[in-house]
């Protein structure tokens, strides 16, 4: 009202002068779709921030390959050290199984089969501890993928009832044609960020089962 609907950005018979005006006469399709893409935008820097947080400070393939040489060398002690230094999910992890592989090697009690299924759980209990804070607010973004669409099929076709109700008016068209391109760039960002972040997410796994793996062999090799 005070700045799209400005008397500024139309003319003297209504008609919209600029995009400001365009957005004002397309109702309120056009700021929900507007809504939804600063949504997905904001979700996107917020999941670049978590995840890049949750790879920790340096190269995940580095640090697989690092405690995949302290395992070969028997070298506990060392992994744990490199993942007090890498930080983030895929270390918090690691680390836990580390830990529970210090235990299992000090206890006389169980057999081996129950100590690699213990270091095993370990694994399972801290990946379902991290996972959650991964992939948070991606089904968000999947929700969007489909609803900034809809939205702008239902702009849309508002939009074309008006026109058939008042043909002489050029907004109405102009604001049919803006929520459509919206929704189309909602609907796009959306998807590009959500492959891009589960395919980010889905590399972290892989590191995490990459290194429990070499946990459990190592463990099963040396006992």
């Amino acid at each position: 009202i005070f700045w799209f609907g400005n008397e500024m950005h139309f003319d003297e018979d209504g008609h919209p002068l600029d995009l400001w005006g365009t957005v004002y006469k397309g109702g309120f399709i056009v700021p929900l779709l507007q809504t939804l893409f600063l949504t997905v935008i904001v979700i996107s820097v917020e999941r670049a921030i978590a995840l890049s947080a949750a790879k920790g400070k340096g190269s995940v393939d580095k640090f697989v390959a690092n405690v995949k040489e302290c395992l070969a060398k028997k070298d506990i002690a060392g992994a744990k050290e490199l993942c007090k230094k890498q930080q983030g999910s895929v270390a918090a992890v690691v680390n836990a199984a580390l830990i529970s592989y210090e235990e299992m090697d000090k206890n006389t009690e169980l057999t081996t089969e129950q100590k690699v299924l213990t270091i095993q759980k370990s694994l399972e209990e801290a990946t379902a501890l991290e996972m959650p804070s991964l992939t948070q607010n991606l089904p968000i973004v999947a929700t969007m993928t489909t609803l900034g669409t809809l939205i702008g099929l239902l702009g849309t076709v508002l939009g074309m009832i008006k026109s058939f109700q008042a043909l002489a008016q050029s907004g109405a068209p102009d604001s049919t044609e803006l929520s459509t391109g919206i929704s189309i760039a909602t609907g796009a960002c959306a998807v590009i960020s959500y492959n891009f972040y589960t395919n980010k997410i889905d590399n972290l796994t892989y590191a995490i089962d990459e290194i429990g793996f070499s946990i459990v062999q190592t463990f099963q090799t040396t006992h």
